[in-house]
């Protein structure tokens, strides 16, 4: 039995990854932004052993679930928010939103919780449109695209599970595009179904084939993918880094 933890589990891909593991017989501990959506995420997932509660646009509610959470074999990092946002939304820390959840937050947890053995990012095929431009990761600049500043976020996230694995050989890691699924971030015009978007991930968190143990990859419904070159380069891994960690005051170490 593995132990897992998925982030932003109350809905959609997350709550299907979770119910799937744990119809497998595994351990799985929920997440949820809040207390009202962790009864739902309960609810939905009746066998979770649990769900961790801390908003992921706050980098005080951040550290938080990073100090309650225990020691996991695998983080799967699931929570991220989409690119409809009309116009470029700053958060209570004065940081740029899709940048601070969908990047800022994988980081931050990664750097701050018990060391996985394995470790799953969420990306989205629209990484291939990202732009990593490590001068203005907060789009302080220019006007706001919502798609291209998700997008980009979805890149870094990549780049981030790169580097990850890059830094720590002993873990896994590796990111994942579930495909473009229906939930409400894939809204109703998306062509997969849920189960989809949920295998590859639970195949990575759970499977000892060969094809599933590696590390610093890209994948797309259990295929081992190239990514935006941008995720390769080392430069840009290790000035994401560094900026996360100006931001926060924690080193990936």
């Amino acid at each position: 039995m593995t132990s897992v933890l998925v982030t932003g589990s109350a809905d959609g891909i997350g709550r299907e990854t979770a119910a799937t593991l744990v119809s497998l017989g595994h351990r799985v501990v929920l997440h949820a932004r809040d207390a009202a959506r962790a009864g739902q995420a309960l609810a939905a997932v009746p066998g979770a052993d649990g769900v961790l509660v801390g908003d992921l646009s706050s980098l005080a509610q951040t550290r938080e679930l990073a100090a309650a959470a225990e020691p996991f074999d695998v983080v799967i990092h699931n929570a991220g928010l989409g690119g409809g946002l009309p116009e470029r939304t700053v958060t209570d820390d004065g940081l740029e939103l899709l940048f601070q959840v969908n990047v800022l937050a994988p980081y931050l947890l990664t750097a701050l919780m018990p060391r996985p053995r394995r470790l799953v990012y969420l990306t989205s095929g629209l990484e291939s449109q990202g732009v990593a431009d490590l001068d203005d990761l907060q789009h302080e600049r220019g006007p706001w695209h919502g798609m291209q500043a998700y997008s980009d976020s979805k890149l870094l996230d990549v780049a981030l599970a790169f580097a990850v694995a890059r830094r720590w050989p002993d873990v896994l890691s590796n990111a994942v595009d579930p495909g473009w699924i229906k939930t409400k971030l894939g809204g109703p015009d998306a062509t997969d179904e849920l189960p989809t978007g949920a295998d590859t991930q639970v195949w990575l968190a759970t499977s000892d084939e060969p094809a599933a143990t590696v590390t610093g990859r890209y994948f797309k419904w259990r295929e081992d993918l190239r990514a935006n070159p941008a995720a390769y380069d080392v430069e840009v891994q290790d000035r994401l880094l560094d900026a996360c960690a100006e931001i926060t005051g924690v080193k990936l170490t």
